[in-house]
């Protein structure tokens, strides 16, 4: 049996004929920039995550970017972060000129772990950027109390957690901006690169809508430096068709997560540990396995696809050594670079396909195991 990571042909097989029909009709409508049907979005994305605003944006990249411009963040400043993340979050930091200063995670949940984020405060640090990892919300209270106390911004990187909540709130509604991500390999995904910025400042979401548009009010009259970040209408009418199954798509990860943590109970591998305070939505179902390379490999062989996210931290990357840190600099998140793996968890998987995942890890397991025995003896 072979399994992919992630099977987008068995998604679109389910929405082909709606999808064919709404972007025929964008296409005879001849409206292809922005227009009703990113207006259409940016109203059911907003009233999903609890926001006043939405503003769709072209990937969850230009989502983190306009918002770091939007608030004013640039040379000069800093701007805590995780360095346990997706290259945009500390990529578009730097962008803005401002520098990344990373944060070790919790070694429980990969995320931002708020009890290390008050010593690295100082007089220029301008926005914390929490990120919600593998579909679980960070722990927001006390991010958002330092943020309050230091009079700081946060900019929730949501990309991986849509519909995902803590204490009852939706990611991205709980700081300044929340930025989502419609890359395809989302939970929400468009045939393509998108992005949606929700928030419940007024103000700040006018500046949103006009830094997507080079900062412009009226047409060639630009009040700020923008840039060219609209959300495609052809991209918003694919995800208003799928937006309707969002529901019972992320209903299946859970219960595919369930299956896994049920199977892999009383075993060595380390299952996903969710936060009694959080909904996961499964982004990602990630494990944790001490020779995770060498279990990766005999089950590629046995056609079970899987992936790290990520191998490498932010802090070692070579375009961020300029920034001063060496390896042993945030050790929880150097150790979670070595040891997780990611497993297929998309709602299509079959009954029999989740049990060949299950079966094949373990005896992975066993195998590796079995093999370092020999090794030592």
């Amino acid at each position: 049996m072979n399994i992919p990571l992630l099977d987008l042909k068995a998604q679109h097989s389910q929405v082909r004929a709606e999808i064919l029909n709404a972007v025929t009709a964008v296409l005879d409508s001849q409206v292809c920039i922005l227009g009703p049907k990113v207006a259409e979005l940016e109203e059911k994305i907003g009233s999903l995550c609890g926001c006043r605003h939405a503003v769709g944006v072209s990937s969850g990249t230009d989502a983190l970017l306009v918002s770091l411009m939007s608030l004013g963040v640039g040379a000069g400043d800093e701007v805590i972060t995780t360095p346990f993340t997706f290259f945009a979050t500390a990529g578009c930091i730097a962008r803005v000129g401002a520098k990344p200063v990373f944060v070790d995670i919790d070694p429980l949940t990969y995320n931002l772990n708020p009890r290390l984020i008050r010593r690295a405060v100082t007089s220029r640090t301008k926005a914390i950027v929490p990120v919600h990892l593998f579909g679980q919300v960070c722990d927001m209270d006390p991010i958002l109390a330092i943020a309050a106390k230091y009079n700081l911004h946060v900019i929730e990187d949501a990309a991986q957690a849509i519909t995902a909540t803590y204490k009852g709130h939706h990611a991205g509604s709980m700081g300044a901006a929340g930025c989502f991500s419609f890359f395809p390999s989302k939970n929400l995904g468009a045939a393509g690169d998108g992005g949606i910025v929700v928030t419940n400042d007024d103000e700040f979401a006018q500046r949103l809508a006009l830094m997507r548009a080079h900062g412009a009010s009226p047409k060639f009259y630009h009040r700020y430096v923008g840039g060219n970040f609209r959300l495609d209408p052809l991209q918003a009418a694919i995800l208003l068709v799928k937006l309707p199954y969002l529901g019972a798509w992320t209903a299946s990860r859970r219960r595919n997560a369930e299956y896994f943590n049920e199977r892999f109970a009383d075993t060595e591998i380390e299952v996903p540990w969710i936060s009694p305070q959080c909904q996961s939505i499964y982004n990602q179902y990630v494990v944790r396995l001490k020779n995770r390379d060498q279990v990766a490999s005999r089950l590629k062989q046995m056609g079970v696809a899987t992936e790290v996210y990520y191998p490498l931290p932010m802090h070692m990357q070579e375009c961020f050594k300029d920034l001063g840190y060496n390896r042993g600099a945030f050790p929880a998140s150097e150790q979670a670079a070595e040891e997780v793996l990611a497993l297929p968890c998309y709602p299509e998987l079959t009954p029999s396909m989740l049990a060949y995942i299950a079966d094949s890890l373990l005896e992975a397991c066993r195998g590796v195991n079995a093999a370092a025995a020999r090794a030592e003896g």
